[in-house]
C-alpha cells in the first residue's frame, strides 16, 4: 500500500462468487481480481471477508446534521414542528458552522463505508448561507468522498418570498442537482408549478431532478404522477429521483398500479427514506397506524429502481443516526417486509448500485478498471451485513485505505470456560 493508490488483496469474497479472491489495485483502479493464489503478496488479509463497492447515501441534509435539540427540542417528533424548529435555527447559520457539522457527518459516513453521498441542502435563505458552506466542503472531500448537493427548497418555491429566483441562484452557484418541494405548496396548482419550475430549471442548467415529492400521508398528494410524465415525454429519467414518495402507501391499489406503470415506463428511480419517514409519517393515526414508507415491493417488483437515505442524522426531524447505511438496509427490510433471499439482496443494493444509479455514478461497482472505492466487512454476505450491522474493517478511496475498525469480538463464560462467541453460522 502506498500513496499512489496501490493496493493488494488477498482472500476476499464477493458476493454471488463461491471462491476467494485477490485484488490488486494500482493507481487507484481496480487492475485484477483473480483466483487466490497461495503464494500472493497481500497488504491486506481480508480472511475471507466481503468486498462491495463503497455504500452509497443517496440522500441526507448535511446543512441541518448535529443540531438536534438547539434552540428547541423538536418535542412532538412530528414532521412539521421539526420544519419549524429548523427554521428556528436558520438565523444561526454561519458557514463556519455548517462545515463544522457537516464534515463531522462525513468522518460517521466514511466510518460507516459510505463514500458516495447526495446531500440536500435549503436554499430558503436569502443569503444561501448552508450552500455556499458545502461547496466549500465538497472542495475539500473531493479526492475521498463524491458530494452532491441539491438545491432544496425546504420552505416552497411559491410560497417562499423570491424563491424561483433562489433556486435559480442556487444552481448559478453550483448546486449539483435541481430540487423542489410540490406538497408544500399552498395549493395543488402550485405543487405543479414547482415540478414544472424544477424541470425548466434542470434543462436551463442541464442538472439532474431529485424533488422531496408527496412526503405527506395525503392520498391526494399525487405530484410523482407529474414527475413521471415529464420524465417520460422528455425521455430524461435516467436524470429524474422522485424522494419520500409516503403518500404512494396511502394510495388506493387500483391508483398506485396505474401509477406504478407509469413510473417504470417513464424510467425515473425512486428514494425511500425508511428511518425519518416510520417516525414522522402516520401521526395522524390512532390503530392501525400507517408504516408511512412508499411501496417499496412493488415498485423493486416493477424494475423501478429504487435506493435508500439516511436523510437525518441528530436534527429537528430525527435525533438519532450514525451514518450508518447498513441500518438504512436493514429499517427497509423490517418497515417493507423485504426479508425474502433476494429481497435481502435488493436491499443492499439500495445502500450501493441503486444508490449509484440515483447519483449518475459510472465509475463504480466490484469490477476490473473500475475505481477502487472499495469496503471490506468482516462478513460473508450481505445478508449478513445487514443482519449484523458491522462497521468496516476497511475502508479504501482510490486504492488507499481511508478508514478503518479493528475486528470486535466477545467473549462469554460459560460453565466455567470463557468463550468466543461468533455470531456467523
Amino acid at each position: 500500500m502506498d500513496a499512489s493508490g496501490s493496493l493488494r488483496i488477498a482472500n476476499v469474497r464477493i458476493e454471488g462468487d463461491s471462491e476467494l479472491r485477490q485484488v490488486v489495485i494500482e493507481e487507484g483502479v481496480i487492475r485484477s481480481i483473480q483466483r487466490q493464489d497461495k503464494n500472493f503478496a497481500a497488504d491486506l488479509d481480508a480472511e475471507g471477508g466481503l468486498l462491495v463497492p463503497s455504500l452509497v447515501d443517496p440522500h441526507v441534509h448535511l446543512d441541518a446534521v448535529l443540531t438536534e435539540g438547539f434552540p428547541a427540542p423538536n418535542y412532538s417528533g412530528t414532521l412539521i414542528e421539526g420544519i419549524e424548529r429548523w427554521s428556528q435555527r436558520k438565523p444561526y447559520l454561519t458557514e463556519e458552522d455548517v462545515i463544522t457539522r457537516a464534515e463531522e457527518a462525513i468522518r460517521w459516513h466514511m466510518g460507516q463505508g459510505v463514500l458516495k453521498i447526495r446531500s440536500h441542502v435549503d436554499i430558503c435563505d436569502p443569503n444561501l448561507t448552508a450552500l455556499k458552506a458545502l461547496i466549500t466542503v465538497r472542495e475539500r472531500v473531493r479526492d475521498v468522498v463524491t458530494l452532491q448537493l441539491v438545491a432544496f427548497p425546504q420552505d416552497g418555491i411559491f410560497c417562499f418570498p423570491d424563491g424561483p429566483e433562489l433556486m435559480d441562484e442556487a444552481m448559478r452557484l453550483g448546486a449539483d442537482v435541481v430540487g423542489g418541494i410540490p406538497h408544500y405548496e399552498w395549493t395543488r396548482e402550485d405543487g405543479i408549478r414547482d415540478v414544472e419550475y424544477a424541470f425548466k430549471l434542470a434543462e436551463k442548467y442541464d442538472k439532474p431532478i431529485d424533488i422531496h415529492c408527496d412526503e405527506t400521508d395525503d392520498d391526494q398528494s399525487r405530484f410523482v404522477e407529474t414527475m413521471a410524465k415529464l420524465a417520460y415525454e422528455r425521455g430524461w429519467g435516467q436524470r429524474v429521483t422522485a424522494s419520500h414518495t409516503t403518500a404512494m402507501g396511502s394510495y388506493n391499489d387500483a391508483y398506485a398500479f396505474k401509477l406504478i406503470r407509469i413510473l417504470a415506463r417513464s424510467g425515473m428511480a425512486i428514494v425511500a427514506n425508511p428511518l425519518d419517514n416510520v417516525v414522522l409519517q402516520g401521526r395522524f393515526d390512532t390503530y392501525p397506524k400507517r408504516r408511512g414508507m412508499t411501496r417499496v415491493k412493488e415498485l423493486m417488483a416493477a424494475g423501478v429502481p429504487v435506493a435508500a437515505g439516511h436523510d437525518s442524522i441528530m436534527d429537528p426531524w430525527y435525533p438519532l443516526g450514525t451514518g450508518s447505511q447498513l441500518f438504512v438496509a436493514s429499517m427497509l427490510a423490517h418497515v417493507g417486509q423485504l426479508t425474502g433471499t433476494e429481497e435481502l439482496k435488493q436491499c443492499f443494493n439500495s445502500i450501493t448500485y441503486a444508490g449509484a444509479r440515483v447519483m449518475g455514478l459510472e465509475d463504480y461497482g466490484v469490477a476490473e478498471g473500475k475505481k477502487a472505492d472499495l469496503v471490506i466487512f468482516d462478513v460473508p454476505s450481505s445478508t449478513d451485513a445487514i443482519r449484523l450491522l458491522p462497521r468496516p474493517r476497511w475502508v479504501i478511496a482510490g486504492g488507499r485505505v481511508v478508514a478503518s475498525t479493528p475486528p470486535v469480538t466477545t467473549d462469554v463464560l460459560w460453565n466455567g470456560i470463557e468463550q468466543r462467541v461468533s455470531y456467523l453460522r
